[in-house]
């Protein structure tokens, strides 16, 4: 199934009151979960020929937490996700990670990289600063947006 179908696939799901569409064909299968009326973007994981998009949405859990994390990191810059994929912190298990908390990064300097649908990533900081803190564990699922590192600005 090509990305034009499934896009219009994901229109009609947020646009109807169906909450759930499951399509399959010789290729494999597109599953459309729609949890809330509110949801941001549609996430994408890839098993063996079939492909799950699910919309993103914040958990519940998340809001309770954003208090004691806006007071800890006030001032702080985050690093976001540019994408849906797998965070790495280094180019291969045996190197050591692009950056550490404690470090200095510059600005165009590498800091991670996201596997996407078997593609490897660099992600670049975007500011110079201090990593105070590193908010994803290696090898975890990382969602459009989410905050990777948090970086005290020069």
């Amino acid at each position: 199934m090509d990305k034009k179908k499934i896009e219009e696939l994901i229109k009609l799901v947020e646009e109807s009151d169906v909450s759930e569409l499951t399509v399959s064909g010789l290729f494999g299968s597109v599953k459309i979960v729609k949890d809330a009326p509110s949801a941001v973007a549609p996430v994408a994981a890839v098993h063996g020929p079939a492909a799950v998009l699910e919309p993103a949405v914040p958990d519940a859990g998340a809001a309770d937490e954003a208090p004691d994390s806006s007071d800890r990191d006030s001032g702080l810059v985050p690093i976001e996700s540019p994408m849906v994929g797998t965070f790495y912190t280094s180019p291969s298990p045996d190197s050591p990670p692009f950056v550490r908390q404690g470090d200095h990064v510059n600005k165009g300097q590498v800091v991670c990289i996201i596997e996407a649908m078997k593609l490897l990533n660099e992600i670049e900081s975007e500011i110079g600063g201090t990593i105070v803190r590193v908010a994803v564990e290696n090898a975890q699922a990382v969602e459009f947006g989410q905050a990777l590192f948090m970086v005290e600005p020069d």
